[in-house]
């Protein structure tokens, strides 16, 4: 269940339009334990920041929080992008938010392959919406399992995509 803080976050990030409520849903979901030093996530990723990943980190460094910032925007826009090329009808904001955030989450690529884009181009918008909840599961140790932060993560997903 989305916590009340979260809500309240998003719900005035709303009037801000699609990445401001889809950068909430990041920094909500993204933090590493120190935010610039490289961790491995829950799938064996080599992450830094609000959830970077990619050959650009030095496991070795430590990094800023400016440094952090751009990586998060740049990231963010680049999940927006595959957005906007790969859905093609037309999303209100909070519908775009969620699918920004599970984008940078989990690559253009499951967005391109999923079910969820095909129910949201076929304008089934609620069944897109509730396809997000699928999404919950990695790889840990070869093996398919469920994480709980992908359930909450999803969870949230899902709330925010209903918004009107």
């Amino acid at each position: 269940m989305i916590g009340n803080s979260l809500k309240r976050k998003l719900l005035a990030a709303g009037g801000a339009g699609a990445i401001a409520i889809a950068g909430v849903l990041v920094a909500h979901f993204e933090p590493g334990k120190v935010r610039g030093r490289p961790y491995i996530d829950p799938v064996g990723v080599l992450t830094v920041c609000d959830g970077h990943t990619g050959p650009d980190i030095d496991p070795g460094r430590i990094y800023t929080d400016a440094q952090c910032d751009a990586w998060r925007e740049a990231d963010l826009a680049t999940a927006d992008a595959a957005v906007r090329r790969l859905i093609t009808v037309p999303l209100n904001d909070w519908q775009r938010a969620a699918l920004i955030d599970f984008t940078y989450n989990l690559g253009a690529g499951n967005l391109a392959s999923s079910t969820l884009l095909r129910k949201f181009n076929a304008r089934d918008y609620v069944g897109g919406c509730a396809e997000l909840n699928r999404w919950i599961k990695g790889r840990q140790g070869g093996m398919l399992v469920t994480l709980p932060g992908l359930v909450t993560r999803r969870e949230a997903d899902t709330w925010v995509c209903l918004q009107h």
